[in-house]
């Protein structure tokens, strides 16, 4: 197997868990996390980045950090929540390898968040209507991935069990 794997989905869906668990399994496999990625290489937060700047700046880095770890293969990449609503970073998620969509139903969402505070889109009176209506916006672009899990009730393990299937059905 030499595709690499996109993971794409709502915060709190799993993609940086699954994703380094993934690449752990898969041999040969690196793991990279945009966010991540950006946190080390700005040094301050994700969170820090939207009230110093701007959505928009840190779009801007996400876009360029997406280019940037898009190259080369054997890569299991996790990106921000709201990356894919960008065209241009969708197509080039799209193209650049098999891109899963970790879905989760919004009181997965909610509960696996409520105790985290760093998440800047959340910080609001009432977190639980902006998670959903950021899952209704975005829920178009993420069922253009080419393959979509359910995550709601599933293990770390069955949810790497899923994906590793529909990578070799795609292979063969």
């Amino acid at each position: 197997m030499e595709s690499n794997i996109i993971l794409v989905g709502m915060p709190a869906s799993g993609k940086s868990t699954i994703g380094s668990m993934l690449a752990d399994t898969l041999d040969g496999y690196t793991f990279y996390d945009t966010d991540s990625i950006i946190e080390k290489t700005e040094g301050i937060s994700i969170s820090e980045i939207f009230k110093k700047h701007s959505e928009d700046f840190f779009r801007k880095l996400e876009y360029d950090t997406i280019k940037l770890v898009c190259t080369g293969t054997r890569r299991v990449i996790s990106v921000g929540g709201g990356a894919f609503e960008n065209p241009d970073s969708r197509g080039r998620l799209l193209n650049f390898g098999k891109v899963i969509y970790l879905k989760s139903d919004l009181d997965v969402l909610y509960y696996r968040l409520s105790e985290d505070f760093t998440r800047p889109l959340l910080q609001a009176d009432n977190p639980k209507e902006v998670l959903k209506n950021l899952l209704q916006k975005r829920e178009a672009n993420y069922q253009k991935a080419h393959f979509t899990i359910d995550t709601s009730n599933l293990s770390k393990e069955e949810i790497i069990k899923n994906i590793l299937e529909f990578i070799d059905d795609t292979n063969n």
